[in-house]
C-alpha cells in the first residue's frame, strides 16, 4: 500500500516531470527545467527512500546513466539549456530504461491511450521501443 509521504513523492516527480516538459517546450527555460530536475529528483527520493535512492544512482549498470542526468543538470543549472536538456535525457532513457514495459503495460490499459496504443504501427513501435514482442505483452 502507498503511504502518505509516498504519495507525497509522487506527486513531487510528477509535478518535475511537468516542468521539465514545460521547461523544453517553452525553448528550453532554465529556471522551469531546473525546477523540474529537482523536484523530480526530491520526489524519487520521498518514493523510495534516501538510502534506495542512492544505490539505484551508484549502481555499476547505472553508473553512466547517473553520470549523463547528474551532468545534464549541471549543464542546465549553470546555464547550458539545451546541451544539458540531452545530455539528462539521454542519462534519464538509460537509468530508467528498465521500466518502460512496465510503465508502457500500465499506459495500455487506460482508456484513451490503451485506444492509442493499440494502433498497429504504434504497437509496433512501443514494442520495439519496450524491447519486447507484441505477443510477450498481455492485453
Amino acid at each position: 500500500m502507498v503511504d502518505d509521504v509516498q504519495k507525497i513523492g509522487i506527486g513531487m516527480t510528477s509535478f518535475g516531470v511537468l516542468f521539465t516538459t514545460l521547461g523544453v517546450i517553452l525553448f528550453f527555460d532554465k529556471l522551469l527545467l531546473s525546477l523540474g530536475n529537482m523536484m523530480f529528483l526530491s520526489g524519487v527520493t520521498v518514493t523510495i527512500g534516501p538510502k534506495r535512492t542512492f544505490k539505484f544512482f551508484v549502481k555499476q549498470q547505472n553508473i553512466v546513466g547517473s553520470i549523463c542526468f547528474v551532468g545534464g543538470l549541471t549543464l542546465v543549472v549553470f546555464g547550458w539549456p539545451f546541451v544539458g536538456a540531452c545530455v539528462e535525457f539521454y542519462g534519464f532513457l538509460v537509468l530508467f530504461s528498465a521500466f518502460f514495459p512496465t510503465v508502457f503495460l500500465f499506459l495500455k490499459r487506460l482508456p484513451v491511450v490503451g485506444t492509442f496504443f493499440a494502433v498497429p504501427g504504434v504497437k509496433d513501435l512501443i514494442a520495439r521501443f519496450a524491447g519486447t514482442s507484441q505477443h510477450s505483452l498481455p492485453v
